[in-house]
């Protein structure tokens, strides 16, 4: 039974998907206008972290997550570069697609772009404006009207009649031609700033709304009420509450049943900015030789709720611990001992299994997930040390922790071993049997050098990637 923390309400809920076996969840994903930063990739990987556990529960999920390639952002910068949109933006949207490959992200069902949804968002608004709650501002842009959607604010859990002027907040030319300065944009009408950025429609020449364009993506391909929305807390307000206003509004109907955000990340306890230099993406920590599995170890082993401290000397512990799991699924592959299963170490696997599940549903609370894995490990090599463990016990160890790692997504593919790296392994064993042992540990250090450690056994020799 899964329980996840419903911002909505601000407690625990035990998880019921809107039809069983199915589960429907939107990801607010990136605006492609530069790389992301490593902040935005613990949402991505919480995101991830939750598809896993449902899947691994058995439910059927379809996921989507957006790719918001127009707003001011995406529009400045294009212009700056004196490219066009499309031109401007596919970059950054094959590199956002590189950087889920490198952190072992699985892949939305749907990654809609907002250029490509402007139909839809047109007749959305069009339904709120028929409904009421929209209406066209002296500069000839769309407003939401906040005051006449009475359950504005219950997300964030405000007081609409408090709220503090200006609060639709990324764009600034959103405060002129309103009947309400709180009131939002949903359709913006052409200025000279937009130069080429614009759409003939029905409601006039212009471009969309940022917080438009998520409501009409969802809801396209996930129906006009869906499971599950997962985003950051920086997107509570207004972003996730002005998606409730524009979709409830529109169609009438509660728009999302459980919202799941991800707290804060910080680099060594400091909100990320350029002018602290501790702003990275991706691509900074990989330059700096780090393995991109051991940075989704340090994004993924914080509970989500909590704020993520990311250091250097965290992201060392992770390797750490990475490769503590790697190495032990090397050892299970060289156990050779024969045997049948031992009843014990079946117990073992058992109360290992019912222990994980316990705790990834209980609001994935995964650095206890996590302890499990460890001490099952710690408990497995005592066995292998004792020569206790059979082929066929380190079998269901392997399959064990491969079921472990459908929730986590950690394990690494079988390394092939470079050809270089095979000649320097097969000089130094030649080294060795002709007891040239100075040698043989020069070949060590250069194998060293390209990344493996080769290991003397009385097996023969083994070697690793580090």
């Amino acid at each position: 039974m899964l329980k996840l923390f419903n911002t909505l309400t601000r407690k625990k809920e035990v998880f019921k998907p809107l039809k069983e076996g199915e589960v429907h969840m939107y990801s607010c994903g990136p605006t492609v206008y530069n790389f992301p930063h490593i902040g935005n990739y613990r949402a991505y990987v919480a995101a991830d972290l939750l598809k896993r556990v449902l899947r691994y529960l058995g439910f059927d999920v379809l996921h989507v997550m957006n790719l918001t390639d127009v707003d001011d952002k995406t529009i400045r910068d294009s212009q700056k570069a004196g490219k066009s949109l499309d031109d401007f933006t596919a970059p950054f949207i094959s590199g956002f697609f590189d950087d889920l490959k490198s952190l072992n992200i699985l892949l939305a069902d749907v990654f809609p772009r907002a250029t490509k949804h402007i139909a839809e968002m047109v007749s959305m608004i069009k339904l709120l404006l028929d409904n009421g709650l929209a209406y066209k501002g002296e500069d000839n842009s769309i407003y939401f009207s906040i005051k006449k959607f009475k359950d504005y604010g219950k997300l964030a859990h405000l007081d609409k009649e408090k709220l503090l002027a200006g609060a639709s907040g990324r764009v600034s030319s959103d405060e002129y031609g309103k009947e309400n300065p709180r009131d939002f944009a949903l359709w913006k009408a052409w200025s000279p700033e937009d130069g080429e950025v614009f759409w003939e429609t029905d409601i006039g020449k212009g471009r969309p709304g940022w917080h438009i364009e998520c409501s009409a993506m969802s809801t396209k391909y996930l129906g006009k009420s869906f499971d599950i929305h997962t985003g950051g807390v920086d997107l509570i307000f207004p972003h996730h509450e002005n998606e409730i206003a524009q979709s409830e509004g529109a169609f009438g109907q509660k728009f999302v049943n459980y919202w799941v955000h991800n707290e804060w990340l910080l680099v060594e306890g400091q909100k990320m900015s350029k002018s602290l230099g501790n702003f990275f993406n991706l691509r900074d920590l990989l330059d700096k030789g780090f393995n991109p599995l051991a940075i989704r170890f340090l994004l993924l082993a914080t509970h989500y709720r909590q704020q993520l401290n990311f250091t250097f000397n965290g992201l060392d512990a992770a390797r750490n611990s990475l490769q503590r799991i790697w190495d032990f699924m090397d050892r299970l592959g060289g156990v050779d001992t024969a045997g049948n299963p031992d009843v014990d170490f079946s117990d073992l696997i058992s109360s290992a299994r019912k222990d994980f599940k316990a705790f990834i549903c209980d609001d994935l609370d995964i650095s206890k997930a996590l302890a499990v894995v460890f001490d099952f490990i710690k408990e497995t090599n005592k066995l292998i040390d004792a020569g206790k463990l059979s082929r066929l016990d380190a079998d269901s160890a392997v399959a064990l922790m491969r079921e472990f790692d459908s929730v986590l997504g950690l394990l690494r593919e079988k390394e092939v071993l470079p050809e270089d790296v095979k000649a320097l392994i097969d000089e130094r064993e030649k080294a060795r049997k002709e007891k040239n042992f100075v040698l043989a540990d020069e070949l060590r250090d250069k194998i060293r050098e390209k990344g493996f450690l080769v290991e003397d056994s009385p097996k023969g020799v083994r070697w690793k990637k580090v």
